[in-house]
């Protein structure tokens, strides 16, 4: 991860990785976020279970959790998933998931969300990595350069 601070123009993300590392319960939580018809659906299946998707943008197949993929695709389209009410982090959160994870600054989500920016990026920016979101790093800047 950069030592530089981020700006309200840095880009965040969910890093699920991060998720995986530090919250013993985090595909426990997912699943609590879905819809009743992905609930009844995943009830049976296992925790860590992989799909195909095709990524819209690159048409790069990629395996992804199956979880995950019924969030993005599906329950956090519904008009139900998130409101003005919602807490910030959790509307951060849910931006994500609304957005397939597409990293977005905190500008970008002040706009989305009708909140101060300057607030957004002290709350995600900040020593406390909260449901996993932070700075994003793209995988060639985040690759080990080869001499």
């Amino acid at each position: 991860m950069s030592l530089l601070k981020p700006t309200s123009k840095t880009p965040f993300h969910i890093d699920f990785e991060w998720w995986k590392k530090n919250e013993r319960d985090w595909h426990i939580f997912l699943r609590s976020l879905l819809c009743a018809e992905h609930q009844e659906v995943f009830a049976n299946m296992e925790e860590d279970e992989r799909i195909d998707w095709i990524d819209p943008q690159t048409a790069e197949v990629r395996q992804v959790d199956g979880v995950q993929h019924a969030l993005i695709s599906h329950c956090a389209l519904l008009p139900e998933f998130s409101n003005e009410r919602t807490a910030m982090v959790e509307a951060v959160f849910r931006i994500f998931l609304v957005n397939g994870n597409i990293p977005m600054s905190a500008e970008e989500l002040g706009q989305r969300l009708s909140r101060s920016a300057d607030i957004i990026l002290k709350t995600i920016a900040g020593p406390r990595v909260y449901r996993g979101l932070r700075p994003y790093q793209s995988q060639e800047a985040a690759a080990p350069s080869v001499v």
